[in-house]
């Protein structure tokens, strides 16, 4: 049935003739093909196929799109859009994300450069009024909250450390002290959250910050300038290099001179605890619900990063709890081990 209602999207669309080859999914539910015809232009498009629950997805990824190319940054164009279905056409960007340049062995240093500067590029032209905006989530204390709320819940179950009642009441008003400690410290702007190699693509017949094409948007929403920073330099998936960290931070507070530099850090450091708890929350779910390797393997580097974060003197209250209820090391050995032996 599912393949019936592509079909027809893709007539009314002009498409019936392209050949199609999958590209694979994400975290999520969503999958992506391919699409080629000889009648272009455009010679190829990517279908998005988001079935299910995953079809209310749709509509933000379109308006903020939208958004994104009303600042001058590039975000695909939607050739074709069924939203009720779950079906988008999108512009194909080619195959070279920043991600995979990386693992090529492609110079770091221009990539993270632009990808810096679309953030500063980003944060001086988007206003919260401008047309298209309005109905964005707030990523505030209640939004935070609830998406730290996995860590909870998952991680220290999968740890062997499950929380009691009382324990997670205890958690929540740690997290709950230090998101109010920083979320009225900085400005805040149009936050993509999932801001890193994987969703950035290099355009390299582009100028400036064009060059760098922005995937993965529908979870946008308002909220802290510090967040899609940290996103990009204390990635999940690949470790940065703490000069190019460094110089980055760097990078973007000199070109925004209006932003504190001690509340930018003060916020980044909660944002990133926060983050990594979020991360460390997800992959700990899909180990419980057999999880790939290639999640599994994000465990050290994440924890790593959490555990660095909460070193931050904004933090003791985490870091306080963490002390309390799991081993230096998170137990990142027992969760691998289970998954080991449940493989």
């Amino acid at each position: 049935m599912r393949e019936g209602d592509i079909i027809r999207f893709l007539a009314d669309a002009g498409w019936q003739e392209a050949e199609r080859v999958a590209m694979g999914a994400d975290w999520s539910t969503r999958r992506y093909e391919r699409l080629t015809q000889a009648a272009g232009p455009p010679p190829s498009a990517i279908l998005m196929d988001a079935e299910g629950a995953g079809a209310a997805q749709v509509p933000p990824f379109i308006q903020v799109c939208d958004l994104l190319r009303g600042c001058g940054l590039s975000a695909p164009t939607i050739h074709a859009a069924a939203p009720d279905q779950g079906l988008l056409l999108l512009e194909d960007y080619g195959d070279d994300s920043f991600a995979r340049l990386l693992e090529n062995g492609a110079d770091p240093w221009p990539l993270y450069q632009v990808a810096t500067d679309v953030l500063i590029h980003l944060h001086d032209h988007f206003r919260l009024d401008q047309p298209g905006a309005a109905g964005l989530p707030r990523y505030d204390l209640a939004l935070f909250s609830a998406q730290v709320g996995l860590f909870g819940d998952a991680y220290f179950t999968a740890a062997g450390q499950p929380l009691t009642a009382l324990s997670r009441t205890a958690l929540d008003g740690a997290w709950r002290a230090v998101l109010e400690s920083v979320l009225g410290l900085l400005p805040v702007s149009l936050l993509l959250r999932d801001y890193h190699p994987g969703n950035l693509m290099w355009l390299p017949d582009r100028d400036g910050v064009k060059a760098c094409g922005l995937l993965d948007v529908q979870d946008a929403g308002i909220g802290p300038v510090s967040y899609d920073l940290l996103s990009l330099l204390e990635d999940a998936r690949r470790d940065v290099p703490p000069d190019i960290q460094a110089a980055m931070r760097q990078r973007y507070l000199a070109a925004r001179p209006g932003v504190e530099p001690d509340a930018f850090n003060a916020s980044y450091a909660v944002m990133g605890a926060m983050r990594h708890a979020r991360i460390l929350g997800r992959v700990a779910q899909l180990c419980a619900q057999g999880g790939s390797r290639r999640q599994l393997a994000f465990l050290p580097r994440v924890w790593g990063q959490f555990a660095h974060a909460i070193r931050h003197p904004l933090l003791a209250p985490v870091a306080a709890f963490m002390a309390d209820h799991l081993p230096p090391d998170g137990a990142v050995g027992h969760i691998l081990n289970l998954a080991k032996e449940g493989a």
